[in-house]
């Protein structure tokens, strides 16, 4: 993977599209105080070199939940009986394919996996267990906590601040 160079404006339009990937060109050019065509050369570059893995929308639960029902969310600890390569990948590949599973992290030390699922009720997450982890014969230890209150959601990493260059 080659490495890509970033100076103070990929900063600032990376911070700035980790708050609204909604703006246009001319809006986030003006953020950054460069030109529209050069913020879209930019913009293009940093998708190119995989800085910006994509770009979606973020749903509000709490508005979500008078339309279709609170739902639960869970974080998971998993612990399996074999830790080789090979079942933790295809442990993972199987997790990672099922919409309920919104997170998926391998850990360590401790658990080998930790899940952020999300289900529309107890019957659902009870489906979901069957399948993904009932169903796997290496699947040694499941431990899930319920969530009573998000108070905090962000997918924001932190970058550094540089100063432009003269």
């Amino acid at each position: 993977m080659e490495q890509i160079s970033l100076d103070a404006v990929d900063l600032q339009l990376l911070a700035q599209l980790q708050q609204d990937a909604s703006l246009s060109n001319q809006a986030l050019a003006e953020r950054v105080h460069t030109s529209p065509p050069t913020c879209l050369r930019r913009v293009k570059r940093l998708h190119e070199a995989g800085l910006i893995e994509r770009q979606v929308a973020i749903l509000c639960p709490e508005r979500l939940a008078t339309a279709l029902g609170h739902g639960l969310t869970a974080l998971v600890e998993i612990t399996l009986d074999r830790q080789d390569a090979g079942a933790l990948d295809a442990f993972e590949a199987r997790v990672a394919t099922d919409a309920a599973v919104q997170q998926c992290y391998r850990v360590s030390p401790g658990p080998d996996f930790m899940l952020v699922v999300h289900t529309t009720d107890m019957p659902a997450y009870q489906a979901l267990t069957q399948r993904l982890f009932t169903a796997d014969a290496n699947v040694r230890n499941v431990k899930t906590f319920f969530s009573i209150k998000r108070s905090k959601f962000g997918a924001a990493l932190a970058l550094p601040t540089l100063r432009p260059q003269p």
